[in-house]
């Protein structure tokens, strides 16, 4: 089990899903986390059960950024973790739509799935980089195998999370080339029980079902199998991986889709 005691973590998007279970997981391995989510109610009360401080976030305002790192660093002294995990769907393809309604729903999801984690990355970066001892840190991008796999039902998410996976590089080479000892990957989850899927199970049943069987595996993973990848990326246990995509998807890119 990675050992995170002693280090300081954001988990944006805590109130569910992988965020949920990533506050959960840091916190069992030592780690002191402040969570994030829009879902005030919710997000407050995953944190007071898992013994985390909670914050009110919209990861697509960047300028709340600076004032979340800085209560973090305010509370707990140094940022050692961040986890970009917040996002959303925009549930359409390049033709579904009327004009505005399909630019409206893209800015949107860019905002919050690509610029909220760019935001993140920079604030973070700059919270390390002032962390007593020097520069030390390792952030982690949460993508999807549509980066990889992209859908063409949601033109919108599928493109923001292939730019993760090229964001989450250009960091991890700048923090490189630039000398500091910050790491940057991203974790592609498969099909994965969320609080998105379950909302999408309400409009089309019989789609997790469905999703399920794109595992070889024929299941979803469970929100604390992909937190526990995040968990070994965040830990001391990897110190020369970076720019890396850790895939956590029940073989789901790894077969061809007529078998």
């Amino acid at each position: 089990m990675p050992d995170l005691a002693g280090k300081v973590a954001i988990v944006t998007g805590c109130a569910s899903g992988i965020g949920a279970a990533t506050v959960r997981r840091f916190i069992a391995d030592g780690a002191q986390v402040l969570g994030t989510d829009l879902d005030a109610e919710r997000g407050a009360a995953l944190c007071a059960e898992a013994g985390a401080r909670f914050a009110l976030q919209d990861v697509a305002d960047r300028a709340l950024w600076p004032q979340i790192v800085a209560e973090t660093v305010a509370a707990f002294g140094r940022l050692d973790i961040l986890v970009n995990n917040a996002g959303m769907v925009s549930g359409a393809g390049i033709g579904e739509l009327d004009d505005e309604a399909m630019f409206a729903a893209w800015d949107k999801v860019l905002a919050v799935n690509l610029t909220g984690t760019m935001a993140g990355c920079r604030a973070g970066i700059a919270a390390m980089r002032a962390n007593p001892g020097g520069p030390k840190g390792a952030i982690i991008n949460i993508a999807s195998t549509t980066a990889i796999m992209p859908l063409p039902t949601d033109v919108g998410y599928s493109a923001s999370k292939a730019a993760v996976v090229a964001l989450t590089k250009s960091v991890a080479t700048w923090c490189a080339q630039a000398g500091l000892n910050i790491r940057c990957n991203t974790v592609i989850p498969g099909a994965t029980m969320t609080g998105i899927l379950a909302a999408a199970e309400e409009q089309t049943p019989g789609l997790i079902a469905a999703v399920a069987r794109t595992s070889p595996l024929n299941r979803l993973a469970d929100p604390a199998e992909t937190a526990a990848a995040i968990a070994f990326l965040a830990s001391d246990e990897c110190p020369f991986m970076t720019g890396a995509e850790m895939l956590v998807d029940g073989a789901m890119t790894a077969i061809h889709p007529g078998f």
